[in-house]
């Protein structure tokens, strides 16, 4: 489950206890089945309506998912972390999501990683990045391919 839906689940569970508590703080002479379902109505509702205003302050429409690409970007500075990435690539697109690669063992970075964007900005960060330098460092950047399962 992500995060997102995780939030959702337990705002509206959070809201059906509290309005249990609201309903028998004001003497209101409903079962507790009832005033825990009034909440859990109420909170579906405010959660549904809270998930619109957020998509639409960000301006990100869901129609767009499939139109996401993965790049491959090699040579990157071992200091460089997810958020500084981001920001180089969030200059050619939308960015959905960044991941660096590191050793299992030490938990070091292995100096390479995966942006997923739009693909549009996928094409643009490819034209104006690769062989760019980025912290003192000369990125390579291109599509990246599929993972292909062993047998």
């Amino acid at each position: 489950m992500n995060s997102s839906l995780i939030t959702n689940i337990i705002s509206v569970l959070v809201l059906a206890i509290a309005s249990y508590f609201v309903f028998n703080s004001f003497n209101i002479a409903l079962s507790p089945a009832i005033s825990i379902a009034l909440g859990i109505i109420i909170g579906g509702i405010a959660t549904v309506l809270l998930t619109q205003l957020k998509s639409a302050s960000t301006g990100v429409e869901t129609a767009h998912v499939s139109e996401l690409s993965t790049l491959y970007v090699g040579n990157l500075p071992y200091r460089a972390n997810e958020q500084a990435v981001q920001e180089h690539f969030e200059l050619h697109g939308v960015v959905n999501s960044v991941r660096l690669m590191k050793d299992r063992r030490t938990g070091k970075r292995k100096g390479y990683g995966f942006v997923e964007m739009d693909a549009k900005g996928a094409d643009k960060a490819i034209k104006n990045l690769n062989d760019s330098v980025f912290q003192e460092r000369t990125l390579k950047v291109r599509l990246a391919k599929d993972k292909t399962e062993e047998e």
